[in-house]
């Protein structure tokens, strides 16, 4: 895979992740080439890389917006993420900057400004930007030695059990008839309920009006599915959030920890109840905002990749979203199975951080290796071309998702 080179092993974050879920759907009783076959390591690259092979009316998406990145501050440096316009009005306000700033006017607060107080302030204005720390320096701190042990993703069992008895279907589509509520977000969470229709699980995400979805983001990530609005901060539609998810087995959120909770809403007996977070959901930052880049920065990869050893760097692709996405399909998979045997309900949690610190711990760093290949162009094989949307095929090797992905917000709150 060298498209996924870097000093860290992404390759083998994406095999591993990859092993784990086909490990999952065999336990479940798949069957057939998704199981079976060898995997294309460059369409798995080209998975993990997808948001730059996505071309809308043929042109292509950029992803991070002119307020997201690396930034240098007084005392050393800063990663932002803005891509969502009230992400960037809070950060503009934290540096007492009008909503109309620009990049050029935010560097040059940034620079004025120590990195440690930048994020401080910004964590508290539930703006995202955090300081670039080393590997050491993370390790240390309390929020790395909290995200920074335990499995990769965590299963434990609730006390509550369903009356019913679920049989699992096995051949290429183990998670026939399995309704999935998705309350997932960006890249990781939607990942893993893409990767859960791929196993042919009915899913349904829900979001809130405001904020909206990035509309190319989406097209991304959301194959496979059926997309719905409804805002649960009014009553009418968080009683119909009710009724659907307590016709539901699986509920995915991609929500700080309690935010979903704090709603009201609770899944039914027996379910499975998965979760992804940028943290963790204990120890000091568990209720901090956060994404792939912003943990890359703050967990000591940035550094770890930066090409002259000062300047930040990053890995090849969102290698920690795609990866704990799959990561948390295989073990929603595996809880289940068990499901169908026991009726026992069952949480499932994950989170960016611990995915950076098993990166981080893992053999077979190579600070020499070459630049990454660059991925292909659309069209090619790698690719999929559903009317004016051309984006990654799945990483397992299946031809495709079960329906390409439509436009947010437009379907029915439904099953």
């Amino acid at each position: 895979m060298d498209q996924l080179a870097a000093t860290l092993p992404v390759a083998d974050l994406a095999r591993t992740a990859l092993d784990a879920l086909r490990a999952a759907a065999r336990r479940a009783g798949a069957r057939g080439p998704l199981v079976d076959a060898p995997l294309d390591p460059e369409r798995v690259a080209a998975a993990f890389g997808s948001d730059r092979l996505l071309r809308v009316d043929g042109a292509p998406w950029a992803p991070f917006a002119p307020h997201s990145g690396f930034f240098a501050a007084a005392d050393g440096w800063v990663r932002t993420h803005a891509n969502y316009p009230h992400h960037r009005a809070r950060l503009l306000s934290v540096l007492g900057l009008p909503d109309d700033a620009g990049r050029d006017a935010l560097a040059d607060a940034l620079a004025a400004a120590p990195a440690r107080q930048v994020e401080e302030a910004a964590a508290a204005a539930g703006a995202i930007a955090v300081r670039v720390r080393t590997e050491a320096q993370w390790r240390a701190s309390d929020p790395g030695l909290a995200t920074g042990a335990g499995p990769l993703v965590g299963t434990t069992e609730r006390s509550d059990r369903a009356a019913d008895r679920r049989d699992l279907p096995g051949g290429p589509l183990p998670l026939a008839g399995v309704r999935v509520l998705d309350l997932t977000r960006v890249i990781a969470g939607p990942v893993a309920t893409r990767t859960l229709a791929l196993l042919g699980a009915d899913v349904l995400r829900l979001d809130p009006p405001d904020p909206a979805e990035i509309p190319a983001q989406h097209l991304d990530t959301g194959q496979g599915k059926r997309t719905a609005l409804l805002d649960l901060r009014d009553a009418h539609d968080r009683a119909r959030a009710q009724e659907l998810l307590d016709a539901a087995d699986v509920l995915v959120t991609g929500y700080r920890p309690g935010a979903v909770e704090a709603f009201g809403l609770r899944p039914p007996r027996g379910a499975v109840h998965a979760r992804v977070t940028a943290w963790g959901t204990t120890g000091p930052w568990a209720g901090r905002r956060g994404f792939d880049s912003v943990v890359q920065a703050a967990c000591g990869i940035a550094l770890v990749e930066s090409p002259d050893g000062t300047t930040p760097g990053a890995l090849p692709v969102q290698a920690l979203d795609h990866g704990t996405g799959y990561l948390l399909a295989a073990a929603v998979t595996d809880a289940w199975t068990r499901r169908t045997h026991d009726g026992t309900g069952r949480d499932v949690t994950a989170s960016l951080a611990r995915t950076a610190a098993w990166l981080l711990d893992a053999p077979g760093r190579d600070p020499d290796h070459p630049a990454p290949t660059p991925l292909p162009h659309p069209p090619s094989l790698q690719t999929r071309t559903h009317g004016a949307v051309t984006s990654a095929r799945p990483a397992l090797p299946v031809d495709d998702y079960p329906a390409p992905a439509h436009s947010w917000g437009t379907d029915p709150a439904a099953w």
